[in-house]
């Protein structure tokens, strides 16, 4: 563990990874190029997420709106996300990391459903960082599809509509089990949610970087954390007491 310390620190952080077609654009280079080097990214919060004794690090990795974009941009996602799922499931597995997936996954074509499932199933078991990815991920799709869940339940006569509560819902949406994110990042300086955790970002703390998500490192990831760790959640109640993480 690093000899860093921090207070008031996030157990789940949340990332929207954004900026990779202008780090491409920016050096005359193919927008594929710039998700390339995203993954490497991607790679390295992962490792420094588990480091500073983050529980759980959820990524916006491809969302329900991205199907719109240019076909040979879709494709190579689609290529980038089963190498990394290739690649690198063995050494997450090693690492202890834990996998999960949300988004939906009706209608996904043939050979990406059976690697997300894998990744899962391979790592059911670990006890470490668990990683969330958001595969086909819009926050209102994923409560349109759990209210729908719900609404069958109560046609059926498993449900009334008075057992409808948050917390109904929140074992119903696609992250149940998993504990709402303390922190949403943004890189690349835009400053919105883009339909991401909208649910569960009631009450997370947002903070937008200007770096461009190639660009972002474990020292940025660092100095997004001492900024989230100097600021007071409330909850609409008191200040929330301290926890510390690293050693």
């Amino acid at each position: 563990m690093p000899d860093i310390t921090f207070t008031n620190a996030p157990a789940h952080v949340a990332i929207i990874m954004d900026g990779n077609g202008r780090w491409a654009n920016a050096r005359g280079l193919p927008r594929t190029m710039g998700h390339r080097k995203g993954v490497e990214a991607v790679r390295g919060a992962v490792r420094t997420a588990a480091e500073l004794g983050i529980r759980y690090l959820t990524l916006f990795a491809f969302s329900s709106e991205n199907w719109s974009r240019p076909e040979d941009e879709v494709s190579d996602l689609m290529g980038l996300l089963k190498s990394f799922v290739r690649r690198d499931l063995a050494d997450l597995h090693r690492e202890n990391v834990r996998i999960r997936v949300i988004g939906d996954r009706t209608n996904l074509s043939g050979d990406i459903l059976p690697l997300l499932l894998e990744a899962e199933e391979t790592t059911i078991a670990n006890t470490g960082i668990t990683l969330v990815i958001a595969f086909n991920y819009g926050a209102r799709d994923e409560l349109a599809r759990a209210m729908r869940r719900l609404a069958e339940e109560v046609a059926d006569g498993r449900l009334t509509p008075s057992d409808i509560t948050a917390e109904r819902i929140a074992e119903t949406i696609d992250t149940a089990g998993i504990p709402d994110p303390d922190l949403i990042l943004r890189t690349s300086g835009e400053e919105r949610l883009s339909n991401f955790l909208l649910w569960q970002g009631a009450y997370s703390e947002l903070l937008f970087i200007p770096e461009l998500w190639p660009d972002f490192t474990r020292e940025t990831f660092i100095a997004a954390i001492e900024k989230y760790s100097g600021r007071e959640r409330r909850f609409g109640g008191l200040p929330q007491p301290t926890l510390a993480v690293g050693s």
